[in-house]
């Protein structure tokens, strides 16, 4: 079963949750020391490359200030966080992480909330008692890039439900739904029992749902599992995983899907799936 648009709250209300767990998350820039050279080269660059769209297409009245009323909607839905990490966070994880020797990483997305439960491996996701969808172990173990295991670190996970619902963005899911943290075992061992989520759409009645109607595309995420994964001396890996065979895998809304990110899932002999996905984090450079 898959989420359509009467599933979800309205666009801004998910919005607003959105932009308020950024403003709690402690990322906004206000009052921090910032480069002015820095600031003038990108914001040039930005304000020429519009001022360059709007030559070359001969962008008319009309379509300006349909712009400019589509802006304004944006931020009265509250859906800039939206906006910004499905279609340009792509970018931004692939600078910040193209050094990394280990894993792969993609976009965290607009959906992320800190502090869920934490427990020891084997862990079960906190879900509501017969929770949809087909059982699934997820599993692997945490290392460094020279192979050491890495002892009583964390792999965090958050999903969507069967429905393709997040909790805490949609009404009517427990809290912590779907959301955990598990220490690995001594060895960088780890287990977690959850179950498969459902690709979803992203909200459809606010700003981007107007920008995706106008220009013809698709609002379909694939099938993903969210995963930090974290150990003392060592760099936070933030990734989405794949499943294989889903529509979406090669036209992703937020073209996040990597190969490397694509999971091997297993018949476990009762009905469920297993996949194992092991970790390699990048030490933090000195």
């Amino acid at each position: 079963m898959t989420a359509t648009q009467d599933t979800y709250q309205t666009a801004a209300a998910a919005g607003s949750a959105a932009t308020a767990r950024f403003r709690d998350s402690g990322k906004l820039a206000g009052g921090k020391e910032v480069d002015v050279e820095r600031v003038n080269r990108l914001a040039t660059r930005a304000v020429k490359a519009l001022n360059d769209i709007v030559l070359e297409e001969r962008v008319t009245y009309d379509e300006y200030n349909a712009l400019k009323a589509w802006l304004i909607k944006v931020g009265e839905d509250g859906e800039w966080p939206l906006f910004l990490d499905v279609w340009l966070e792509h970018s931004v994880e692939e600078v910040a992480t193209d050094h990394r020797e280990g894993n792969k990483g993609s976009i965290e997305g607009p959906y992320y909330v800190p502090d869920a439960p934490t427990s020891e491996t084997p862990m079960t996701m906190p879900m509501r008692e017969n929770e949809e969808g087909t059982p699934l172990v997820f599993k692997g173990q945490l290392r460094s890039t020279d192979g050491s295991p890495l002892s009583q670190g964390k792999v965090e996970l958050w999903q969507a439900d069967a429905k393709g619902l997040y909790s805490q963005f949609a009404e009517g899911v427990p809290e912590w739904n779907l959301r955990g943290i598990v220490i690995a075992d001594d060895n960088g061992n780890f287990e977690i029992n959850t179950i498969e989520p459902a690709p979803y759409q992203i909200p459809t009645e606010g700003a981007c749902g107007q920008l995706i109607a106008a220009a013809g595309w698709h609002a379909w995420r694939p099938a993903h599992l969210h995963l930090k994964a974290v150990a003392d001396g060592h760099e936070l890996l933030t990734a989405q995983l794949y499943f294989p065979g889903d529509e979406h895998n090669d036209d992703d809304v937020a073209s996040a899907v990597k190969p490397e990110l694509m999971l091997d899932l297993q018949d476990d002999g009762s009905g469920g799936k297993v996949t194992t996905y092991d970790i390699v984090l990048d030490p933090i450079k000195k």
